[in-house]
């Protein structure tokens, strides 16, 4: 695994080291020691698959709150996705700033999401399946969200959006919970 720094801290993009033969090729997915050198969460607790029918459709920016927070290692399986990491780590020297990647199940490439960081995607095609690996069990009262489409933020998402949830579309803005939670 090849770990490739991008302009959120922490937030690797992580590059499969293809071993090929005649037969196809062989390559890690994850591997805790490779993660635990790099300082990243080393420890996932639970595999997801999202599936989503179609192009243009709008997942995030989905995190959770302290103490159960959680690191994801994103990786797209089928299709293609945009797949962007926020940071939301009021200490972090790259606090505000944004990442997003291109995921194809042709470039294998996947993307690290750290504690305290809001992750959300969308599909660049149709029938597009995202293999995730997260490092805590879902808590439905740490739930966090925020808009996809949040100022404070600037995410540029390369589609309109064609599908997204309720939950999604009513999540408030970023600046706006800060103020409550003052």
């Amino acid at each position: 695994m090849i770990f490739r720094h991008t302009p959120v801290l922490g937030a690797p993009l992580v590059v499969l080291e293809e071993h090929a033969d005649s037969r196809g090729f062989f390559a890690r997915i994850f591997c805790e020691r490779e993660c635990a050198e790099q300082g990243l969460t080393s420890r996932f607790v639970q595999a997801n698959l999202s599936h989503n029918t179609r192009k243009g459709t709008l997942r995030g920016l989905h995190m959770q709150t302290p103490p159960h927070e959680e690191a994801k290692l994103v990786r797209c399986v089928r299709g293609a996705i945009f797949d962007v990491v926020v940071d939301l780590r009021a200490d972090s020297p790259t606090y505000l700033k944004w990442y997003g990647a291109e995921l194809t199940a042709e470039n294998r490439l996947a993307l690290y999401i750290p504690e305290g960081c809001a992750h959300g995607f969308q599909t660049l095609t149709a029938d597009t399946d995202i293999l995730y690996f997260v490092s805590e069990f879902y808590v439905p009262g740490a739930e966090q969200g925020y808009l996809y489409d949040d100022p404070a933020f600037g995410i540029e998402w390369p589609l309109p959006v064609s599908v997204i949830s309720t939950k999604d579309a009513g999540w408030k803005p970023y600046s706006s919970t800060q103020v409550q939670s003052e």
